[in-house]
């Protein structure tokens, strides 16, 4: 059985004697952040947190991706917060990394761990606390939740991924598969955060072309992926982000796996104002 891994290794200062070129591309198609620019001086404080600083990945552009915000948090012990959203149509999906926290949902406490998974429907009272010994780090995804007349809201989802497994997508003799946390046939959820994992080897074999947007974050292992017209080296640590209809596809080529957490979003028609 496979170890799963969680990078998690982010922050520090890179040496004055390194060259200032790298991997990093922003484009009108896709964007790519490397690990090695996630540095300590990129970080950002939050209101209402305490012994939390916060990466941010995206951000809704006009033009770009328009559907949601990413964030790495780090919680030092003793941290978290009592007031962490500050929007009430915000729902939220958390991803822990590393360490353990709590999480209050609805004044019920659920004890957290590297793995855990976490959606917050949008007007939720929610509470964080790392009571650990060591930091507690989490992505957090915020997406502004759209409601539909005669559709009830979706209900909140407190679980791990060891209790969902990869799901092999067809005729992959099951070396590409995903992990749902979600039930896609649910419509009462417009957005889904989910894992993908390829095997050494495996491939994205065609240009997915849809209207989904994507972030991805890489967890483990690296990868060559197709994004738009280019070709890019990612690893573990990684994060791509993708407008709608970006062509991408992936060759995993090892030695190990190679996971992503990916947020996309579903379940709606389009906005036509």
């Amino acid at each position: 059985m496979n170890k799963t891994d969680y990078f998690s290794k982010l922050g520090g200062l890179p040496p004055q004697t390194q060259l200032l070129s790298g991997r990093a591309v922003f484009t009108t198609a896709y964007a790519v952040i490397p690990r090695g620019v996630m540095s300590d001086i990129v970080t950002s404080l939050l209101p209402h947190w305490t012994g939390t600083r916060a990466w941010v990945l995206s951000r809704p552009l006009s033009g770009f991706s328009e559907t949601f915000s990413q964030y790495v948090m780090e919680v030092q012990p003793g941290g978290g917060s009592d007031r962490p959203e500050p929007d009430k149509r915000a729902e939220a999906v958390l991803f822990v990394v590393e360490g353990g926290m709590t999480v209050e949902l609805e004044g019920v406490k659920h004890t957290l761990r590297a793995g855990s998974f976490v959606y917050i429907p949008a007007g939720s009272a929610w509470r964080l606390k790392n009571d650990g010994s060591a930091p507690a780090i989490f992505h957090w995804v915020r997406k502004a939740f759209q409601e539909v007349e005669e559709l009830e809201p979706p209900p909140a989802i407190v679980t791990h991924e060891d209790d969902h497994p990869i799901r092999a997508m067809p005729d992959t003799d099951g070396r590409w598969g995903t992990t749902r946390f979600i039930d896609p046939a649910d419509v009462r959820y417009d957005m889904h955060v989910n894992i993908v994992t390829l095997e050494p080897g495996a491939v994205i074999p065609f240009m997915e072309t849809h209207v989904m947007e994507h972030g991805l974050y890489v967890l483990e292992g690296k990868a060559v992926y197709r994004l738009n017209q280019d070709w890019v080296e990612v690893e573990a640590g990684d994060f791509m982000w993708l407008r709608a209809f970006c062509p991408q596809a992936c060759y995993a080529g090892g030695p190990g796996r190679f996971r992503y957490l990916l947020y996309k979003d579903v379940n709606r028609h389009m906005k036509l104002w």
